[in-house]
């Protein structure tokens, strides 16, 4: 990675738990106070999740620790955020969530040129079948790897 693209949150559960399928880059509203929060990694997506309200979509449940240096005592770490997107593709997502079973799930928060980002993702969700499917083949992989590694030595 470069220092224009830094990933700095991920949420690894939720290529396990959901099918993604389209993925989207949106903007954050922030304050100066959360930017450089995010800045020194100090912020958690695991638990985050996308809806959308009056023609606009909000990022729930992200923690965005308070920073040090700030004189806001009355913060909330877990505000809604507003996600900056074009319109249409705002209408696209809000269309995607009409269909039984889909979301929208936050997959990661990066910077890109001093800016934070968040790719989301309309999602399925798994049944526990798939999930057993996906450690197999994890497990498989692994198994490819250790013995691909044993050969070369």
């Amino acid at each position: 990675m470069t220092d224009a693209h830094k990933i700095v949150a991920a949420n690894r559960k939720a290529r396990f738990d959901y099918h993604i399928g389209e993925t989207f880059e949106a903007g954050l509203v922030l304050t100066g106070a959360e930017i450089k929060s995010i800045r020194q990694g100090e912020v958690t997506i695991g638990e985050a999740y996308v809806r959308p309200e009056r023609g606009e979509l909000f990022l729930l449940n992200a923690y965005i620790k308070p920073y040090s240096h700030s004189g806001d005592k009355e913060y909330d770490p877990r505000r809604p955020r507003k996600l900056l997107m074009h319109k249409r593709e705002i209408a696209k997502l809000i269309r995607e969530l009409e269909t039984k079973g889909t979301t929208i799930v936050p997959l990661q928060l990066h910077l890109k040129k001093g800016l934070a980002k968040l790719d989301i993702g309309v999602g399925k969700g798994k049944a526990a079948p798939d999930k057993r499917q996906d450690i197999k083949k994890r497990e498989g992989q692994r198994e490819i790897a250790r013995e691909m590694s044993k050969r070369l030595k």
